[in-house]
């Protein structure tokens, strides 16, 4: 079997019967389709790419848009009779996803005690931890999903001629140099916060079998029609979920927030700020005169920030913009060993 100059493109030849083997990226171990024999792929293969398999259709996409239209009291309530489908189709996009493992050692200070007793204490936490980050490798702003829960979903090699099959295939537009900076700035960040001291002084972070991957994700996109307007939502296609959706605001729930924020801002602001000055003042020689002052501008400063939330609300409220995924807060475990104290992410 001789190779051609368009076969050298896609595979190589097989040591046995010199047939050609497609080699698809990110694939280690292949299989000759002439003479079965597997064969293990050495050498730099370039950025590793890969895809999440579509596992939603569209009768559960289109029930998950049913279900966020009535998620929440902001939307609009006759839009479940009024939203009309004007399209769905599924998208891929490119999302940066670097894996490591980080050591960190962080030396600082912790506050500790309360009160006159309140005090630094030198510490020093070792950090020994596997970490995930990853960020769009295109433009989002259409469909608003900037990241990803990546969790448990299947990784497999990525297929061009399947992916464009299935729907509409966006390529990055942005640099591996930018991702690598970014995924490592993000886990330094991360340690610092994970250390959890109130001073730090000198950190050292080293990742440890960093991986940089090109993950393609599917994605329905689902465009609705409510009179006139036409908003947008964006169902995870491999867990159902919405992870991002536009609707139009409830204006008797806007008017409500802004009515009964007004009114719980001036009570705090106006009337609490001014008992506590009253009974501040009258009790003069007391020594909690200055506690009390100090209550009473803490009781104005909450009413003026309930005052501007509920008139934010009411202002920008006309379009409902709800953000399906957030990242994963995470709670911070210490446990000490000989003599050193380590940290590491427990999941909430």
């Amino acid at each position: 079997c001789k190779m051609s100059d368009n076969d050298a493109l896609h595979g190589l030849s097989c040591p046995q019967c010199a047939g050609i083997v497609p080699i698809p990226e990110g694939q280690a171990i292949v299989e000759c389709p002439y003479c079965g024999l597997r064969s293990y792929v050495r050498g730099e293969r370039g950025l590793r790419r890969y895809q999440v398999l579509l596992k939603v259709d569209r009768k559960r996409a289109i029930r998950a848009l049913k279900n966020f239209l009535t998620s929440s009291f902001a939307i609009a309530r006759d839009l479940p009779r009024r939203a009309r489908l004007q399209e769905d189709f599924v998208v891929y996009l490119p999302f940066w996803v670097e894996w490591a493992r980080v050591l960190a050692w962080v030396f600082g200070q912790e506050k500790v005690g309360s009160g006159k007793e309140r005090h630094y204490v030198p510490r020093e936490i070792k950090i020994a931890q596997e970490m995930v980050w990853n960020a769009a490798a295109c433009d989002v702003g259409e469909f608003g999903v900037d990241s990803l829960p990546l969790t448990n979903q299947t990784l497999e090699p990525f297929d061009s001629d399947l992916l464009h099959d299935l729907g509409m295939v966006f390529e990055p537009v942005g640099s591996e140099s930018e991702a690598w900076q970014a995924a490592e700035q993000d886990f330094i960040a991360r340690t610092r916060k994970l250390a959890g001291l109130d001073r730090v002084s000198q950190s050292f972070v080293r990742l440890v079998r960093p991986r940089m991957g090109l993950v393609y994700y599917p994605l329905y996109v689902l465009r609705y029609l409510y009179r006139g307007r036409s908003f947008q939502v964006v169902v995870d296609g491999f867990s159902g979920k919405v992870l991002y959706g536009k609707a139009p605001g409830n204006t008797l729930y806007r008017a409500a927030v802004l009515i009964l924020g007004m009114a719980l801002g001036a009570f705090l602001a106006v009337d609490v700020c001014g008992l506590l000055a009253w009974i501040a003042f009258a009790s003069y020689e007391d020594n909690n005169t200055l506690g009390l002052l100090m209550l009473g501008l803490g009781a104005a400063g909450a009413g003026i920030g309930v005052m501007t939330a509920a008139y934010r609300r009411f202002r920008y409220g006309e379009v409902y913009e709800y953000l399906g995924y957030k990242k994963q807060k995470v709670k911070r475990k210490r446990v000490r060993e000989g003599g050193v104290l380590r940290a590491q992410e427990v999941q909430t």
